[in-house]
């Protein structure tokens, strides 16, 4: 194993949650007795702007999933690795348990862990020609009416392919890493996170045979929004970016030119995650 070279980190805290405070301060003297300097930054909102110094060789994220997609929005195009250590209560991003965060560190700086290189989407929304919005997603984008239980209609193709006409409370595009979010609540699969792909999930279809569809990570996905819509409708990245539709907008969905590097546990692996936080469970094989 080689030991990877660290000068400079950056610790992400998600200061809404208490346990934050002080294990923040005890992660950078940590660092510091290792002569590696560290900055805080605590964040109480989804939508502060986070600056990274330049230099940066690692970031420590201390919450839930929820930081963890805002840490990948900002860094995504920093090839920072990202080291998460989960104080939420569900977490299936931040495999890292608030009680391993020193052994995950070490493991880190011995080179004994692995960086999980994640697929993330960009999103861009054009109106009358212009591009009037663009961001990056970890998770997923969701289309939905910003009324409750109306349903809309949007017009979807794949690369060059009308796909179809739906009708339906709103459409997810989810990555692997998404797949075990929204999508899966909405009838997705889950996908191994390391798999270059892209899952298309109508939410409540009107039309019982729109089922989710798996495309690869090189389509280009189009959603039209037509007029005559009943409703107001919204555009969402990972529940943290939101944007207002009109009418005849156009968003165009497709694989960012950079990934979210996602320090992973030694301690479990992702099947282990999800065997853990979906409550999988059966009596014990025995051949």
């Amino acid at each position: 194993m080689e030991q990877r070279s660290v000068q400079r980190v950056l610790i992400i805290a998600n200061w809404r949650k208490e346990a934050s405070h002080t294990l923040s301060q005890t992660i950078a003297d940590y660092l510091l007795n290792k002569g590696i300097a560290s900055t805080i930054f605590r964040t109480n909102a989804e939508d502060e702007v986070l600056q990274v110094e330049k230099g940066t060789d690692l970031v420590i994220c201390l919450g839930g999933d929820g930081t963890v997609l805002y840490c990948a929005r900002y860094l995504q195009d920093h090839g920072i690795p990202i080291l998460a250590i989960n104080l939420g209560t569900f977490g299936f991003i931040t495999e890292i348990s608030v009680d391993e965060w020193q052994e995950a560190i070490d493991f880190y700086l011995e080179g004994k862990n692995c960086i999980s290189r994640r697929l993330m989407i960009r999103v861009s929304v054009i109106r009358e020609g212009a591009k009037v919005f663009h961001a990056h997603a970890l998770n997923e984008m969701v289309v939905s009416s910003s009324g409750i239980s109306k349903v809309i209609s949007m017009a979807l193709r794949i690369g060059d392919t009308e796909a179809g006409y739906f009708r339906s409370d709103g459409i997810i595009v989810a990555t692997p890493t998404g797949s075990t979010g929204y999508s899966l609540a909405a009838g997705g699969p889950i996908l191994d996170v390391d798999l270059s792909t892209l899952i298309i999930t109508p939410i409540c279809p009107f039309t019982l045979s729109n089922r989710p569809l798996v495309v690869s990570g090189e389509s280009n996905i189009t959603i039209t929004i037509p007029s005559g819509q009943r409703t107001g409708l919204s555009l969402s990245l990972d529940g943290q970016q939101n944007f207002t539709l009109m009418e005849e907008d156009v968003i165009v969905v497709e694989k960012s030119r950079s990934k979210a590097l996602l320090v992973t546990s030694k301690r479990r692996n992702y099947i282990e995650v999800l065997r853990d936080k979906l409550n999988w469970s059966g009596g014990g094989f025995h051949a």
